[in-house]
């Protein structure tokens, strides 16, 4: 990685994790979908490897620990530059760090947290690797965003941890606020209301870019997961909603030029 690569800015999604009970399957999967080829990578929370796409690290895939019964979901990690000052600020805030901080090896230091909501995020501090890199080509993720029951709930709170200017988009039956730092939209919060999955609660969503999205829809199913919203135009693009064979669902997206 670039050392350009390894900056963000505070609150900026910079990498995005997936915690599985089958590493090999679940490799074997994301390869044949998106092209990743894998590394290893830090250890600390056991088996992890990342995956790259033309040598640029786009994700990671990691071992689910046997004591844990948690869902299998892609976890987005959001830019700090001191991790154990925003779990303070996290917790004075309402939210709950559930791991860490943590070094991850001589990659950085990490934690895990989940919001007022339960919306469960990563918090990154980059040292030699700060996150993923070439962003926008086929297979690699392009937005994350916050699917929780109102965003009035969950708005100060990621304010106040991360500095995060907001701007409502107006409608009668529609919201959403965008998430931007330093001029530039990074992420989002959607209020469904009772549209909120019971099975899932509040969670954050990652968009993977994608060059055909009917093609790769077909993809899915060929490789044993599962669609999961069938392909429709959005504000982002062409896009579709689907989930791999263990169930972490995940948006691919032709993103609009």
């Amino acid at each position: 990685m670039t050392e350009s690569a390894a900056r963000h800015a505070p609150g900026t999604p910079c990498w995005v994790s997936l915690m599985v009970h089958g590493l090999a399957g679940t490799q074997k999967f994301y390869s044949a979908l998106f092209g990743w080829e894998f590394r290893p990578g830090p250890q600390e929370l056991g088996p992890y490897v990342r995956a790259l796409i033309d040598e640029h690290e786009v994700a990671g895939i990691g071992v689910m620990p046997a004591d844990r019964h948690l869902p299998v979901a892609w976890t987005p990690y959001l830019a700090s530059d001191d991790v154990d000052a925003t779990a303070d600020t996290i917790r004075l805030c309402g939210g709950t760090v559930g791991v860490g901080p943590l070094d991850a090896d001589r990659a950085g230091r990490l934690l895990i947290a989940s919001d007022p909501a339960g919306a469960v995020f990563g918090v990154w501090q980059a040292a030699e690797h700060g996150g993923a890199d070439g962003v926008g080509l086929p297979g690699t993720p392009v937005w994350n965003e916050l699917v929780t029951r109102d965003t009035a709930t969950v708005a100060k709170f990621y304010q106040a941890v991360f500095g995060y200017v907001e701007e409502p988009v107006v409608s009668a039956d529609f919201d959403y606020l965008s998430l931007s730092v330093q001029g530039r939209q990074v992420a989002a919060i959607h209020g469904v209301g009772h549209g909120l999955p019971r099975d899932r609660g509040a969670h954050w969503t990652t968009f993977f870019e994608v060059t055909d999205v009917e093609e790769t829809v077909e993809h899915v199913r060929a490789l044993g997961g599962h669609v999961l919203r069938a392909p429709y135009d959005s504000g982002h693009g062409r896009m579709a909603t689907v989930s791999d064979p263990e169930g972490a669902a995940f948006n691919v997206v032709r993103s609009a030029e």
